[in-house]
């Protein structure tokens, strides 16, 4: 699969609903794109190999969505039992459109598919973090209903 192209000086017209399916290791080379997008470069091979560790965990989802036989964005979901509410809750590892496919309303079809699939599984939450420096993540995030509520720590440990 390749990333749709699309050309700048086009009027913005929104897309024809795009198909959302789970991936598959067909689609590593346009997830290595899109990740790289996000900031997150990597190879099609690293791509296919993190494809693969999500598809073998069953706590783990991996939605792609698909216009025109090319991948436009993704979706990556991490349910989990979340101690302090003694329910699960499920996570927004990834979520990122093309950026030839943003103000289209593919990021409001990923996370209500985010939800409905969060609903699904029982969780009673679902969360995401954005990096700082992503204003216009946090507007879109704010304008979709999420609201700010911890402030996140991190310690690299190694590698990766």
């Amino acid at each position: 699969m390749r990333l749709a192209a699309h050309p700048k000086s086009e009027p913005r017209r929104p897309p024809s609903r795009p198909a959302l399916r789970d991936a598959r290791a067909g689609d590593a080379s346009a997830v290595a794109i899109l990740l790289g997008q996000l900031g997150y470069p990597c190879s099609r091979g690293d791509a296919a190999r993190r494809i693969s560790t999500l598809l073998e965990d069953p706590t783990q989802s991996l939605v792609v969505a698909e216009f025109h036989g090319d991948l436009c964005g993704l979706l990556a979901l991490d349910t989990m039992y979340y101690l302090p509410l003694g329910a699960p809750t499920c996570r927004i590892t990834s979520l990122i459109v093309d950026e030839a496919h943003r103000r289209d309303g593919l990021g409001r079809l990923l996370l209500r598919e985010a939800e409905r699939r969060a609903r699904a599984c029982g969780a009673v939450r679902i969360e995401l973090t954005s990096a700082a420096h992503r204003h216009a993540a946090h507007a879109f995030y704010k304008a979709s209903g999420y609201e700010e509520s911890s402030l996140r720590f991190v310690k690299r440990l190694g590698e990766s």
